[in-house]
């Protein structure tokens, strides 16, 4: 699914204009955007959490030249956890229908 999919199913759900969706869907993830940029986690309850994280250096190697070694720096992430209803409904589907 794409944003524009999202507004168009929002839309057709709330009866908005399809225009007024899209301002208020990306209002919203410039908000989002904004937190995470500014080191603050964002909650969703019921849905998930995203988190800023840092990740410590590594030494990491290339499949294709295993003997050479790469030092990965540290840096900073996103990670999504998921919340309890997410979880659960997406524990439900089985392998074969991804």
């Amino acid at each position: 699914m794409t944003k524009r999919d999202l507004v168009v199913r929002i839309a057709r759900q709330t009866n908005l204009k399809q225009r007024d969706v899209m301002d208020v869907l990306q209002l919203a993830l410039d908000a989002i955007t904004s937190e995470l940029a500014a080191g603050r986690g964002v909650e969703f309850r019921n849905f998930g959490v995203f988190e800023v994280m840092a990740r410590k250096p590594r030494v990491g190697r290339n499949p294709n030249q295993p003997k050479k070694t790469v030092d990965i720096p540290e840096r900073v992430v996103v990670k999504f956890k998921p919340g309890k209803i997410m979880r659960g409904k997406v524990m439900r589907l089985k392998p074969e229908m991804i």
